[in-house]
């Protein structure tokens, strides 16, 4: 009735201002409130009042747009169905503060992604909402502000265009700066800082500029301190987790402004013992955010220990650290579980630690369970991590072997998404460096050869790689190769003249030669080599090639076959000479690159 109301010519304009009071009234209730306001249209109708002449009309209507846009069911593609919906909106920025304060927080909460940001891009949205940022009303610069982190966000054509933004002889980065002073309020501190972050992830601001070093950084390490409300700490930890991701100078800062890595610890303290808790609002409150919490602390540990050996050395020496993240491992929140294998994961990049704290935990065992039918996201972190405690020297490599890892990998290699299939043919690689016959045996059983060779021919060029990496592992040590080339030597042979003939780059063809020259160490397998024409002439070519890098491993293929101490060495140095391997030796020997005429 109401909606019949508000669309009906002959309505009042008071009349139907006061429908669009009482909708939006009833939009700030339930879901279902807002869901079946959505069923009856509400959108179409609120859109086609902003037409009107009637400025109340059309801020009554731009309000209850507002709550509904706000609300998590509704779907954002509403507001971007009508392409003339956009450049309306635009034209009544101008009409009052609260158009302004409206429109700016529909913005906000409807540009999900890079398709919804070029679309306000391209429809003026940066020149029409920049000056609304020295607005005398506190809600329209805080909503302006708002929408210039979604704006921004992983969009460099927004962030380079925002850096060159005037508004009253300043520019933008200069005035979010302004924003971010501690006399501010927390609200638009921390926002300022996301979108000075967004811009500098971008690439529009230098991460040693000092507008990020001396402002926003230390910014939102203050938004981690104790005094901060929860929510507050969650987003401060988050968005400084996203700024010092990939910069090992800004993790060193952060790492020593404030006592960060202390300061963190606080997070896993919700919520706080019972008793000390009188008020029950208050505990539901906390328990609400106890998991937010433990997962930004993780991230931000993850940032931190991203690079540097000392700082990860500081994180596992925090109170309980490392138990705490074995917990996190198999908490109920799919969230706080990826937080907190990304975390592991940071960490398991420092040697020092996979001899030590890694083992003294026991960490595989919790992650070996993480790894079992857990989503692709988790997958993929997990997977990177079990490569780490595969290395040689990790302590933890024989009892992984014991539980089922060879069967789990193996399955990885199977997967649709490339970066597990990576994940797990490069476990299985760091798993047969220098390891014992046996677990070769292993390897090769579950794997298959056809599963193998299927990797060989991936589409994804680290699969190929890693996969060329395990083989040439495998055939490692001599009793190895012959053994391995004894029962799969001819397929093997297959797939290397299917590589070297194949459109590879320079160092998929390297290591293939490489692994040439290990089946060449062989006793027996080295036949494979000599009785194979195609091959040899192979070598023979790869050894006049214009890269120096295939030229030393061609010649390395030459050299292990040549050894005057192994048996037939007289008659493979026979053929080798009839083929005119010595005329190109002879030539390679006068190469002006010093390590090709040493060989």
């Amino acid at each position: 009735r109401l909606l019949y109301l508000l669309q009906q010519e002959t309505s009042s304009t008071e009349l139907k201002t006061e429908c669009a009071v009482v909708l939006g009234s009833l939009a700030m209730g339930t879901e279902n409130n807002v869901k079946s306001l959505l069923d009856c249209h509400i959108i179409p109708a609120l859109l086609q009042g902003l037409l009107s002449p009637d400025l109340k009309f059309i801020e009554a209507c731009l309000r209850c747009l507002r709550t509904i846009f706000t609300s998590p069911v509704t779907p954002e593609e509403l507001l971007y169905t009508d392409a003339t919906v956009i450049p309306h909106l635009m034209a009544l920025l101008s009409r009052s503060r609260y158009t302004q304060e409206y429109i700016c927080q529909i913005f906000s909460h409807c540009c999900k992604g890079p398709d919804h940001q070029t679309i306000l891009f391209n429809h003026g949205a940066v020149q029409n909402i920049a000056h609304l940022l020295t607005s005398v009303s506190y809600k329209v610069r805080m909503q302006a502000l708002k929408c210039f982190s979604v704006l921004a966000f992983e969009n460099p054509q927004v962030s380079m265009t925002l850096v060159n933004v005037l508004v009253d002889g300043e520019l933008l980065p200069q005035i979010f700066v302004k924003m971010l002073q501690r006399d501010k309020p927390i609200e638009m501190q921390l926002t300022s800082a996301k979108c000075l972050t967004y811009m500098c992830r971008a690439g529009a601001i230098r991460t040693d500029d000092n507008c990020i070093v001396l402002k926003t950084l230390p910014c939102l390490v203050r938004m981690c301190s104790k005094e901060r409300l929860l929510e507050e700490r969650v987003e401060g930890a988050e968005t400084l987790a996203y700024l010092i991701e990939p910069d090992v100078e800004l993790q060193r800062i952060a790492s020593i402004t404030d006592h960060l890595i202390a300061m963190l610890a606080d997070y896993f303290k919700y919520p706080s013992s019972v008793s000390a808790i009188t008020d029950i609002k208050r505990l539901d409150h906390d328990l609400k955010h106890a998991h937010e919490l433990r997962q930004a602390a993780f991230k931000l540990y993850a940032s931190l220990g991203a690079n540097d050996e000392d700082i990860r050395k500081k994180i596992i020496e925090t109170e309980n650290m490392m138990d705490r993240i074995v917990t996190g491992l198999s908490e109920s929140s799919v969230k706080v579980r990826l937080a907190a294998v990304r975390c592991l994961h940071s960490l398991s990049r420092s040697v020092q630690q996979l001899r030590t704290s890694f083992q003294d935990h026991a960490v595989w065992k919790p992650l070996m369970k993480v790894l079992q039918n857990a989503p692709d996201e988790i997958l993929v972190v997990a997977s990177s991590m079990l490569c780490n405690l595969l290395l040689e020297f990790s302590p933890s490599k024989e009892p992984i072997l014991e539980s089922g890892a060879v069967e789990l990998l193996c399955g990885l290699t199977q997967s649709e998404n490339p970066a597990l299939r990576v994940n797990g043919i490069w476990a299985l690689m760091n798993m047969a460096f220098q390891a014992e016959q046996k677990i070769k045996a292993d390897i090769l059983r579950s794997l298959s050869t056809e599963q193998l060779f299927r990797l060989l021919s991936d589409s994804d060029l680290n699969v190929l790689m890693k996969t060329l990496g395990l083989l040439r592992n495998l055939l490692s040590t001599r009793p190895h190769i012959d053994k391995i080339m004894s029962t799969h030597g001819k397929q093997i042979m297959q797939a290397v003249t299917l590589i070297l003939e194949g459109e590879h780059n320079i160092e998929v063809k390297e290591q293939t030669l490489c692994i040439l020259a290990n089946i060449a160490d062989g006793t027996t397998a080295k036949e494979l080599i000599m009785t194979n024409d195609d091959i040899l002439q192979k070598i023979k070519y790869y050894m006049g090639h214009s890269h120096v890098k295939l030229q030393l491993a061609a010649m390395f293929c030459i050299s292990n076959l040549i050894w005057n101490e192994e048996e037939g060495s007289q008659e493979r140095q026979d053929k080798l000479r009839d083929m005119g391997i010595v005329d190109i030796l002879h030539k390679l020997s006068q190469s002006p690159d010093s390590n090709l005429c040493d060989k």
